[in-house]
């Protein structure tokens, strides 16, 4: 990549990190300024995160060797394969992760 490509999106990364962690910060201190509990504030051990990232991972993956294989049995232009089973496959992995998640619901999710 190239140098005019590559500094503003890193200019824009730190700057959002730095909003971002101030904002956070500001957010804390208020709150136990109040007397409340930060501690809620922080998402531990969410499993079904992790499930649902790793699905679309697979799906994706899936999604890339389907259309490799479409794009080259077939007539159809290799990025149009590409892109549509990469689709395909990442929102079938969606929809199994919400399955899976609704079974879920109501038990201990750690």
């Amino acid at each position: 990549m190239n140098a005019e490509v590559i500094v503003p999106i890193t200019v824009f990364a730190m700057v959002f990190g730095i909003v971002y962690i101030s904002l956070r910060h500001k957010e804390r201190m208020s709150l136990i300024k109040s007397g409340g509990n930060a501690s809620n504030l922080d998402a531990k051990g969410n499993i079904l995160g992790s499930l649902k990232w790793g699905m679309i991972f697979i799906g994706i993956g899936l999604g890339i060797i389907a259309g490799k294989i479409i794009s080259s049995s077939t007539s159809m232009e290799e990025e149009a394969a590409f892109f549509s089973m990469i689709c395909l496959f990442g929102g079938i992995a969606l929809m199994i992760y919400y399955i899976i998640a609704n079974r879920f619901k109501g038990t201990d999710k750690t």
